[in-house]
């Protein structure tokens, strides 16, 4: 079978012709050169409005690199008409395989925003022998079809939460999608501030903010004040996840005095080594860190004390009816503040203040969990580091909507792997 007839067969252009195909070379390497002309009769169409328009003269030959061919560099080879617009004057034709000033063809950028999510940015270079800025052009090109043509009719719960992408401070707001049925990236914001939410709300729309049944979000001031302003038909489940793991920084404070204390005071470190026995669960631990943890328990210790309130607090996720849940959690937040333990104080003070927002989560019957929120924010880690951190908030943008947004793409007569 001839090149011809396969890219007869991939990329066909309405208006344009395969003239030859010949081996050539290209900077020392070989290539294949496809030379294309248009049609007779076929008239450019302007660039600026996209009207058929009488040609002006061409332009010099230009080459633009397509899908390689058995590891093959492919270029196409044509001469750029300029075309004579009535509305726009003299501009330069528009191509149905290439688009602007990119060197390359559109199908290969594709096929290198495709590359791009399995790969770093400068792997997927490396591995098809391309510049790092031809990678990043390609997922830009990608991202802004896909978030052009984005789906937002069945938005119905969100996941609102922050990660920090860089040293000092330098935080990124995350809006996902979190229904049964769609899970992605929505939205990207620089800080993690007031404003920065209230941007996300004036891009989704008061229309589908309307819509919206459940936020799941964290105890985060600014993050609480604009969803109350924005989104007050939704319910806001402050999830389990934020609860466990204030009361984990709570005990690590705890122990972590305690610890010191001891060691001043002159007695035994019975507390060196014990961070993880108080933090993780039951049946996560290790042989060795149950042992640690049964002869820590003969101990009364403020630690010990706080690590039980926490065993304790286990039992509300096991109540169905908010109102019970909320008699248990009053009863719980009564026994801490009993408990002259002042970090676990603190803790029993916040549920009280946002009671409301934990036993949402009844309301909502425990469909709705940030679990997949952090679950995507790990990816998101994930993604700024496999690039060893993005100097600047745009490529952070564009990477984190690439790899989480689950964009569209437009169909094509032929898929590149």
């Amino acid at each position: 079978m001839q090149v011809k007839r396969l890219l007869n067969f991939v990329e066909k252009h309405k208006g344009f012709i395969y003239e030859s195909i010949k081996l050539g070379t290209y900077d020392g390497n070989p290539c294949i050169e496809v030379r294309v002309r248009p049609r007779r009769g076929n008239k450019p169409l302007c660039s600026g409005c996209g009207a058929k328009s009488s040609g002006y003269d061409s332009l010099a030959e230009r080459r633009f690199a397509y899908v390689p061919l058995w590891g093959i560099a492919v270029f196409f080879l044509y001469s750029m008409r300029r075309v004579n617009c009535s509305c726009c004057g003299i501009k330069v034709e528009e191509i149905p395989w290439g688009s602007g000033k990119r060197s390359i063809t559109n199908s290969y950028a594709w096929f290198l925003a495709r590359w791009a999510k399995r790969l770093s940015w400068k792997e997927t270079a490396e591995a098809f022998r391309v510049s790092w800025y031809t990678v990043y052009s390609s997922v830009e090109m990608a991202v802004e079809w896909g978030r052009k043509h984005l789906d937002l009719s069945n938005v119905r719960s969100l996941g609102i939460d922050e990660i920090q992408w860089q040293l000092g401070h330098k935080y990124l707001t995350l809006v996902y999608q979190i229904d049964s049925c769609s899970k992605r990236l929505l939205w990207v914001g620089e800080e993690r501030k007031a404003k920065t939410l209230l941007r996300f709300f004036r891009w989704f729309g008061r229309e589908r903010s309307e819509r919206i049944e459940f936020i799941c979000s964290d105890l985060w001031k600014p993050y609480l004040k604009v969803i109350r302003k924005k989104a007050s038909g939704a319910v806001n489940v402050l999830d389990r996840f934020h609860l466990i793991q204030r009361i984990n920084r709570a005990i690590d404070e705890v122990r972590a005095g305690e610890a010191r204390k001891l060691q001043q005071d002159g007695y035994e470190p019975i507390l060196k080594g014990t961070r993880w026995c108080l933090l993780k669960r039951e049946e996560n631990l290790t042989n060795k860190q149950n042992v640690k943890l049964a002869e820590l328990l003969q101990y009364n210790l403020k630690s010990v004390r706080a690590y039980l309130l926490k065993g304790s607090l286990d039992q509300l996720w096991t109540y169905i009816s908010p109102f019970w849940a909320g008699k248990f959690l009053d009863q719980w937040c009564s026994q801490v503040m009993r408990s002259q333990i002042e970090p676990m104080k603190k803790i029993a003070r916040s549920i009280r203040k946002n009671r409301t927002l934990i036993l949402n989560w009844f309301h909502a019957k425990g469909q709705i969990s940030n679990g997949i929120t952090e679950g995507f924010n790990n990816k998101a880690k994930l993604t700024t580091r496999k690039a060893y951190g993005f100097r600047s908030f745009k490529c952070a943008e564009i990477a984190l909507f690439h790899t989480l947004g689950n964009l569209p793409e437009p169909e094509f007569t032929h898929r590149f792997l």
